[in-house]
């Protein structure tokens, strides 16, 4: 049927108006079905397919895993680290004849060595305990010495005097002349907490080798000896079968985290050498402190 002119403007409005609604429809299912698409796309790049592993590939990451990993460094490391700022390379003179005789000191680990001058020089180690400056070693290291020189972790040297001693248990007390820059006492351990075959450490200068490290474990307890040429028994004392040398005495032993535990006493050995042949004593150091005044556990 053919409309006027004048009325086709009208019609084509009218029908406009009808499909207006089904065309905002229209638009609408065509955004969402882009936004669906959209989604399904960024999901999928965000979550690909797994592929399973195979053999090959978990031997590769545990691979690479075990390369990059750093290994935990092993007690005896820990141990050293821990007490080596506090250790004292202790070294002293003597006039023979005025000092008793220098076999009581080999026996006990010294190396008592005779100079031009007639003076014997002996070696040992000791160890610092307090910020005072104390420091505890073995008193047949110091006994009769007309002089002390004390060498700390950071090289200062200095002279040492003794301030106490404990003769019955072999301990000596020094402090230096004058307060070195850097001073780091040791932390000490509870020797009542320690069991046979419980890890042992001994750090000092055995054989003039300095700050050396020997490891062991717990031998025994409450064990006694009689340095040679002497009346004097030595009681209470720890055995250990961490290597002990003359230069050792009077230096710390250790338990597995650094503390110390002792202060190394001697060696023993049935021969006329002082060489270690498996069996070392220390003194607790919860008994050695008493000699600088250190409260019991």
């Amino acid at each position: 049927m053919n409309l006027p002119s004048a009325l086709q403007p009208a019609l084509w409005r009218q029908r406009a108006q009808r499909l207006r609604p089904y065309v905002g429809h229209a638009f609408l299912f065509v955004g969402g079905v882009a936004a669906a698409l959209i989604a399904v796309l960024i999901y999928s790049a965000l979550n690909p397919e797994e592929i399973p592993l195979t053999r090959n590939d978990v031997v590769e990451a545990a691979t690479e895993v075990m390369a990059s990993a750093t290994p935990v460094p092993a007690y005896s490391s820990l141990a050293f680290r821990a007490v080596q700022p506090s250790i004292v390379l202790i070294q002293t003179g003597r006039v023979p004849g005025q000092d008793g005789p220098l076999d009581e000191a080999k026996s006990l680990g010294l190396i008592p060595v005779q100079d031009e001058d007639g003076v014997a020089r002996g070696l040992g180690t000791g160890v610092v305990i307090s910020t005072e400056g104390d420091i505890l070693t073995s008193l047949h290291v110091v006994a009769g010495a007309t002089n002390i020189l004390l060498t700390f972790a950071d090289g200062f040297e200095v002279s040492g005097q003794v301030v106490g001693v404990q003769p019955e248990k072999d301990i000596a007390v020094l402090r230096p002349e004058r307060m070195p820059p850097l001073l780091i006492p040791a932390i000490l351990g509870n020797p009542n907490a320690m069991n046979v075959g419980d890890e042992a450490f001994v750090v000092g200068h055995p054989l003039g080798l300095y700050a050396s490290m020997s490891s062991g474990v717990i031998s025994g307890f409450d064990r006694s000896i009689q340095p040679i040429n002497t009346n004097q028994r030595i009681d209470g004392l720890i055995q250990i079968d961490a290597a002990v040398n003359p230069g050792n005495s009077g230096g710390p032993l250790l338990n597995r985290y650094g503390q110390v535990v002792g202060i190394v006493a001697g060696l023993v050995n049935p021969t006329d050498e002082s060489v270690f042949i498996g069996i070392g004593f220390a003194v607790p150091i919860d008994v050695a402190g008493g000699a600088a005044g250190l409260p019991p556990y």
